[in-house]
């Protein structure tokens, strides 16, 4: 048997599941408005203005989104011609083999678990700050882990441990949810843009690009407009999370592609708007603070505005979790069905419609990290997983282009392959500029993964096992 065994595409890829088809482009989009505002928006803006890009983070979210818009495009074709499982995972089981497609699924675990873990000790310090604005802080020692001297990060492990709940009781419950949280945070960004469009002071442009296109700031770290792309880049993760709803999208080879595309596209005006705004009514020297959209209106007086964006900072950061837990979840379960990860873990509850078993396993998992483990430099993980699964599903299109080329394509990128050839480009080129350490601890993730592959799932895949009987 091969490590390169294939999945063949045929009719039955958007077959009957067990899973509810019931999330229409709409909610599709908004799932992917839910993943990518957040802590993008709120938070690394001003991180990367400061100590990146200055005023040219603008830039920074331009590039970035630029080689998201060529991954998205070939995350469309792939959702609607090759359907399956959905995610990178599932079109790279289609266009590459077995070993690729579980290197990736292995990839994408790491980059939503780190994601939602991430996400909510940024969350639980947000909450915490308004806890105490009303008199109800917790004790030190509930909102850090052992390492930073406490005894657990409470309120991060209680937020997985809601979504948890909200993702058993079905996905039809969450969209609902998700779809009014996107709403409150629209509502906000709205209100900051018409607050900052009025206290607009010029001079702050000035220079526009402090650090240039590309150098090394003190201890060699890479500072300037690219390197700040590949930073602002985590503002973008989650759109993907979209293409893991192929089985429950009502028509997924229309919805999927629609709700990929319509949600990076207003994403990426909204990122644009934002950091210019920003950058134009602070210096960027004074961004480099946790919440630097609410920051920059206390400086201005705004403090009702301050506080709203605050509260859009906490549903903004729920939504966040939300959508990346889900796709996580719906990751698992398709390695489960394929035999690379235990069977056990692919029961779908027929009454909830949703796999009980994974979403309570990873739940648990991510609650004991968030809680006990400040994760730090981690977060850079997540960057360059998701930029390793972008250069695997824009390949994927060229090799299915390559080797099927009649294939029905209800989506399909013009130009021929010259627009995933450019999205390997350009996402390649912003691994590039991730620091070194970033490469060996994802490399080291990796290497466990081969590991674990030739230890359980090379023997224990449904593919191979099949293929293996027709051998005899």
């Amino acid at each position: 048997m091969s490590i390169f065994r294939t999945k063949s595409v045929s009719p039955n890829a958007f077959c009957d599941t067990g899973l509810k088809r019931c999330l229409s482009a709409f909610d599709l989009t908004f799932m992917g408005i839910g993943a990518i505002i957040g802590t993008g928006i709120f938070v690394l803006t001003g991180i990367a203005a400061a100590n990146q890009s200055g005023p040219a983070v603008v830039l920074s979210f331009v590039l970035a989104g630029i080689a998201c818009t060529f991954a998205a495009l070939a995350y469309a074709e792939l959702a609607s011609s090759v359907g399956g499982s959905g995610s990178a995972y599932g079109y790279s089981y289609a266009a590459f083999g077995e070993f690729i497609a579980w290197i990736i699924g292995w990839d994408l675990i790491l980059e939503y678990a780190v994601s939602v873990a991430a996400v909510a000790n940024g969350w639980s310090g947000y909450f915490e700050n308004a806890l105490t604005a009303i008199g109800l802080g917790l004790p030190a020692m509930l909102t850090k882990g052992p390492i930073a001297g406490g005894l657990i990060n409470l309120p991060a492990s209680l937020i997985i441990l809601s979504l948890m709940g909200l993702l058993i009781l079905g996905v039809r419950e969450s969209s609902r949810v998700n779809v009014a949280m996107v709403f409150v945070k629209l509502l906000t960004i709205t209100v900051f843009i018409a607050v900052a469009g009025f206290n607009i002071h010029p001079e702050n442009w000035h220079p526009f690009m402090p650090f240039g296109w590309f150098s090394e700031g003190s201890g060699g770290k890479p500072i300037g407009v690219l390197a700040g792309a590949s930073i602002v880049f985590f503002a973008y993760v989650g759109f993907d999370a979209v293409s893991t709803a192929v089985e429950e999208a009502r028509n997924p080879q229309r919805d999927v592609p629609i709700g990929i595309i319509s949600s990076l596209v207003i994403c990426t005006v909204i990122y644009i708007a934002v950091s210019g705004l920003l950058t134009g009514i602070v210096s960027y020297k004074d961004l480099n603070v946790s919440s630097p959209v609410a920051y920059s209106l206390q400086l201005l007086g705004y403090h009702w505005a301050s506080a709203l964006v605050a509260t859009g900072v906490i549903t903004g950061l729920t939504t966040v979790m939300l959508v990346l837990y889900y796709a996580l979840t719906r990751i698992i379960l398709a390695m489960s069905r394929d035999g690379l990860i235990t069977p056990r873990l692919s029961k779908v509850h027929p009454k909830t419609q949703t796999p009980i078993p994974i979403i309570v396993g990873c739940g648990v998992v991510m609650s004991l990290i968030a809680g006990l483990v400040p994760l730090g430099e981690l977060a850079e993980l997540v960057n360059i997983g998701t930029l390793a699964a972008f250069v695997l599903v824009c390949l994927g299109v060229i090799a299915m282009r390559i080797r099927q080329p009649d294939l029905p394509r209800p989506f399909k990128n013009p130009f021929g392959i010259l627009l995933p050839v450019l999205g390997v480009l350009s996402c390649g080129a912003l691994m590039m500029f991730l620091p070194m350490v970033t490469w060996f601890r994802f490399l080291g993730w990796l290497a466990i993964g081969a590991v674990v592959y030739f230890t359980y799932s090379y023997r224990h895949s449904h593919l191979g096992r099949e293929q293996a009987l027709k051998a005899e």
